[in-house]
């Protein structure tokens, strides 16, 4: 038969399909519904097969990983009903839930689209055409609450059914199926310790119940709940003023960084919402962070709970950083102990012992994770956790499912099989970056290259919205973020390294790339040319490096900093004494600070650039036009010019001291420091001797 002959699949969705990821993403994207990357939407209905040619029953279901506000096509996954229902006849039992997520492989119509998730049972098995399985704050709330069954039934009648704690799997998907058989007036259930399921005959008709479990629940809360949910206010606990608190966060930052990274590095992220602040000054705080978090999504992403620390708001930043290290090891020996309790021949080795929330009375919460976006996402989680037991102890008492049926969920082989599956990490994952003089030019490409190779990046320049701007373009502010710094300012340069930690939890790598230069000759040449030369990149590479050290040696994970100089620091050219002098300055801070932080780990090298024309702020500034006129060319061919007097006759541009960059902080370069490599094209007069 000729190709001409085949049936292809239509490119255009579904109309199901369609309509199901507009309402997921509606649900999605409000936070009260469901939280990031939480829950998922199923529709069923019918398609041609397009071997038969007749119509087959199919289920349209948000796939594993994903998030419904942002769901896509791509995002679901397609299965054949009369298939998926057979699965019920060859379901072993609780015991063999695993080999059931194997078996919807063999249950998918056409190819491609997302992998089935372990609640598609749930989807396919209850008697509905359209159902959503959501994790609101209000509707957990209910279902972690001591007596959330009898809630349940007062708060919505027989709408909504109670369904005890069960794992997510098959055996769930057969339990809800079943309560909804027996209760015809249904819209949906509270799942026990877990989440809220609500289905309807349409799209519309599912939305709006599942909207309205979610707000008939927050409106009971609401109007029910104690006055003071976690306790009347604890003295001394207080949050501290705003200022005072992000200049405590940004002292802490480095060494609870190091504490969530012993057994991995993480990136962080810091916030002081009210919510946090609100629930550490209260007296039953402690009691109730020791319960930890319930829903699945919850504590995957949060670990089962939190490291609190137990000191007042005004405790010193150095008593609270001694008692963080007798914290971290009773956390560590804490959550050693919840996995030999639980742990079996067949369990995954653990994961780590270090904590992805840490909380301190006062400033906030810190939250880890493998990029910024996970470390943002705990951080959002941990709130969805406050939220959740604030409602459950307003009404009642807060009461998860135990640590067997967390440590059976965090330690899943499905779970596990997740994380192997997921993209190996870029080279830079994990590592927070400082590119000064950065919205432009030469650090523009050294910010862009980091941030493609996996880094977090902070773009520091003089002019905030041209910072913006740069880390706009690069990427969303789990990426890239810009701030405004001078770095001949002391002071400027320590609230550039604070909203750096601040931002991505700590620091890693800076690069002191911020210049300018005045073409003139020695007698041309004032003292404030000179000094306004040396302030920037001598004097501002003295001060970056040295409020950088500080976090780099308290944190304990080594480092990189890397100046970039240039061909001028070893070779002598005219009309350029103040700008050549203070090259060699940074050339000889190279040595000096490689000697000295070397035994903490951090490396120190240089890039030396021979002029760099094209896209450099330097050369538009003028400098171009003065050293065209030095050498007695047009300014248009200066960049031709300098390439002519290399070996190899190239021009050098700012992705190539880029790529040095990315070189020398890799970990090929381990054990490099005090480097300096020419990015030159090959200047003789410039080789180093």
């Amino acid at each position: 038969m000729s190709n001409d002959a085949t049936t292809a699949l239509p490119s255009a969705p579904d109309p199901t399909a369609a309509e199901l990821i507009a309402r997921s993403n509606r649900l999605g994207s409000d936070p009260t519904n469901t939280n990031y990357a939480g829950g998922n939407t199923s529709a069923k209905g019918t398609a041609t097969d397009p071997v038969t040619g007749e119509d087959v029953e199919l289920l349209w279901v948000k796939g594993s990983g994903g998030d419904l506000g942002t769901l896509t096509e791509k995002g679901l996954a397609v299965l054949r009903l009369d298939r998926l229902r057979a699965l019920q006849g060859v379901y072993a039992g609780v015991d063999r839930e695993d080999e059931m997520v194997a078996a919807f492989d063999f249950t998918l119509h056409g190819k491609g689209g997302a992998a089935p998730s372990i609640d598609t049972a749930m989807h396919g098995l209850v008697d509905a055409a359209h159902v959503d399985h959501l994790h609101p704050d209000s509707g957990i709330a209910i279902a972690t609450a001591a007596d959330g069954e009898r809630l349940t039934a007062t708060i919505f009648g027989g709408k909504v059914a109670w369904v005890p704690w069960r794992r997510p799997g098959f055996q769930l998907g057969l339990d809800i199926a079943a309560i909804k058989a027996e209760n015809p007036d249904a819209i949906g259930c509270i799942l026990g310790g877990h989440g809220i399921t609500a289905w309807g005959d349409t799209s519309d008709e599912a939305e709006r119940n599942s909207l309205w479990i979610i707000r008939t629940a927050a409106d009971y809360i609401a109007e029910h709940s104690a006055p003071e949910p976690f306790g009347p206010a604890l003295e001394g606990y207080a949050p501290l003023p705003e200022a005072e608190r992000r200049a405590k966060a940004a002292a802490l930052a480095a060494t609870i960084r190091g504490i969530a990274s012993t057994d991995a590095p993480v990136v962080g992220h810091f916030t002081d919402d009210e919510r946090v602040l609100e629930f550490l000054a209260s007296t039953e705080h402690p009691r109730i962070a020791a319960l930890g978090t319930s829903c699945p999504d919850h504590f995957l992403r949060t670990k089962v709970k939190p490291l609190v620390v137990d000191l007042p708001s005004e405790a010193s930043v150095e008593e609270t950083i001694t008692r963080l290290h007798e914290l971290h090891a009773d956390y560590r020996a804490d959550y050693q102990a919840y996995y030999d309790a639980h742990a079996t021949a067949e369990s995954p080795a653990i994961r780590g012992a270090d904590p992805l929330i840490v909380l301190v009375p006062g400033v906030g919460m810190f939250s880890y994770g493998r990029d910024a976006q996970t470390a943002r996402v705990a951080g959002e989680f941990y709130l969805n956790a406050i939220g959740v037991i604030k409602g459950a102890e307003g009404l009642s008492t807060y009461s998860p499912i135990s640590d067997a049926e967390k440590f059976a969920i965090e330690y899943w082989a499905l779970e596990e099989a997740k994380l192997r599956r997921m993209p190996k990490p870029k080279p830079l994952a994990t590592r927070v970056a400082l590119v000064t003089g950065a919205a432009s030019g030469i650090g523009k490409a050294i910010a862009t290259r980091l941030a493609a190779e996996g880094a977090s990046v902070v773009i520091a320049d003089l002019s905030l919205e041209k910072a913006q701007q740069a880390a706009a373009e690069i990427g969303s502010t789990d990426v890239a973020v810009g701030i405004a710094a001078d770095v001949s300012d002391e002071h400027a340069v320590q609230a550039a390294i604070d909203a750096t930690v601040l931002a991505f939890g700590g620091l890693d790598l800076v690069v002191n790339n911020a210049g300018l230069s005045l073409s003139k000759s020695l007698l041309d040449t004032t003292v404030a040319d000179w000094d306004l030369q040396h302030n920037v990149m001598a004097k501002g590479s003295f001060l970056v490096s040295k409020a950088a050290a500080k976090v780099l040696i308290d944190q304990k994970l080594g480092g990189d900093i890397v100046y970039i100089s240039s061909k001028n620091s070893v070779f002598a050219g005219p009309n350029n004494i103040a700008y050549s002098a203070t090259k060699a300055d940074q050339a000889h801070q190279v040595r000096l600070l490689a000697a000295e932080l070397g035994e903490h780990g951090v490396k120190v090298n240089g890039i030396n650039p021979d002029g760099v024309v094209r896209g450099s702020g330097i050369f538009a500034s003028g400098w171009g036009a003065n050293r065209a006129k030095t050498y007695g060319i047009e300014e248009q061919d200066l960049g031709a010019f300098y390439a002519q007097r290399t070996i190899l006759k190239r021009e050098v541009v700012p992705e190539n001291v880029a790529n040095a960059v990315f070189a020398i902080c890799t970990s090929d370069f381990s054990h490099t420091t005090g480097l300096h490599i020419p990015v030159d094209a090959g200047v003789a007069a410039a080789f180093l001797r």
